[in-house]
């Protein structure tokens, strides 16, 4: 790295990696948006098809994450960025070809490895070309690309489909994929002095020390518990809002919640970096339950919106920061494994949070679930203050 990328945030490699990350999720949402439609107007399928078929993805991604660390350190995180990239962009070319529901599930499940292997690589190459003195700020706005792929790939994707056919919005995000592979191709992506050589000849077996980095799991818990909380809302508020006769206004919820993220971001990054992450995450895991209380409470479009902005200061927050320090609590050599383990915690929490807060809605109801998660953040921050807290505070007085 030269001098420039070391002092400078807004550096050339850190931008390509935040374009990269953009298109990726980009990619990712627009096609969780419109598959469901594209199986039962196109191949014939049901909705159990469709949903089986986002669930595939999902069980690769979670099966391949906790090996993805492993692999990232093997291969080296050039090639292994490089080259889960590029596989990620031929099977995304893949969809063009599809011609039956057999082979969707396949491709689907066959993509969601990839998935997981390139997101996993993703943020340790992007961390090298944050300076040290801004990480937390740097890895915000590297996870608000990912949030602003949550709004701009289902936007694309919808409005793509109501003027042309689902094999031109499969071209489309191909080639958004193929410039973010460009991009990917342009990084001079620094190697770190690598381990492996020495383990390999002191112990060719394969150890849990191997897959899982143990010093992240409570950062890790809390992932999980907020991605438990969150799955409320992501799998939910859709239906939530045509329930309370406010369909039409539930697109722009996640449109107030971007833009809320983004605009508390350089200021939080900040906090971040300068008074540590405790200082940022009790104020958002507040922010992030207020903001259930009031989802709870919705009767019309301003008490939707406004939920919009809580959650999205608090949880655009949380994520973003439980990711840094997840990355900061280990040398450069076990970065990869610390992502993979916290991505292997969180994705769990979304997948298994989508069911137990599906039960809760048809055994409650919207309104005492939603409240429900609240009391849950609340217990998560206790989780927080109790485990990783006391760690960070450790660290920075020693």
């Amino acid at each position: 790295m030269n001098e420039i990328t070391q002092q400078r945030l807004w550096n050339k490699s850190f931008i390509l990696c935040l374009f990269n990350n953009l298109f990726l999720f980009t990619y990712y949402f627009a096609l969780l948006a419109v598959l469901p439609i594209y199986i039962m107007k196109d191949l014939g399928g049901t909705i159990e098809q469709a949903g089986l078929a986002l669930t595939l993805f999902l069980v690769s991604s979670i099966a391949i994450r906790p090996f993805s660390g492993l692999i990232s350190q093997k291969l080296g995180k050039k090639l292994t960025f490089r080259g889960s990239e590029l596989f990620f962009v031929l099977f995304a070319l893949s969809y063009l070809w599809i011609d039956s529901m057999w082979t969707l599930l396949l491709v689907r499940f066959l993509h969601g490895f990839w998935f997981s292997i390139l997101t996993t690589v993703t943020v340790p190459v992007a961390n090298d070309f944050i300076p040290e003195h801004r990480k937390g700020e740097g890895m915000g706005y590297f996870v608000m690309s990912t949030n602003l792929g949550v709004v701009i790939g289902p936007l694309i994707a919808l409005t793509v489909i109501q003027f042309a056919s689902f094999n031109t919005l499969f071209a489309l995000l191909s080639v958004l994929m193929a410039v973010g592979f460009i991009f990917c191709l342009m990084l001079k992506i620094p190697e770190q002095q690598s381990e492996v050589k020495q383990i390999e000849e002191k112990n060719t077996k394969l150890t849990l020390h191997d897959i899982i980095e143990t010093k992240v799991i409570p950062v890790g818990l809390v992932a999980l518990l907020t991605a438990l909380t969150y799955s409320s809302i992501l799998s939910f508020i859709t239906a939530y809002s045509e329930s309370k006769n406010l369909f039409e206004y539930a697109s722009i919820f996640f449109i107030v919640f971007a833009v809320s993220m983004i605009v508390v971001r350089p200021f939080v990054g900040k906090m971040f970096d300068r008074k540590g992450p405790s200082a940022v995450m009790y104020p958002s895991f507040i922010f992030f339950a207020i903001g259930m209380v009031l989802v709870s409470f919705v009767n019309n479009q301003w008490t939707l919106w406004l939920s919009a902005v809580f959650i999205g200061i608090g949880y655009g927050t949380l994520f973003p920061c439980l990711q840094t320090v997840a990355i900061q609590t280990v040398p450069k050599n076990r970065m990869g494994h610390a992502i993979s383990t916290f991505f292997t915690l969180f994705d769990i929490g979304l997948a298994v949070g989508s069911i137990i807060m599906g039960i809760f809605i048809s055994w409650m109801g919207f309104q005492n679930t939603f409240l429900l998660c609240s009391v849950i953040i609340v217990l998560t921050l206790l989780v927080y203050k109790a485990t990783v807290a006391p760690a960070l505070s450790q660290k920075k007085s020693a």
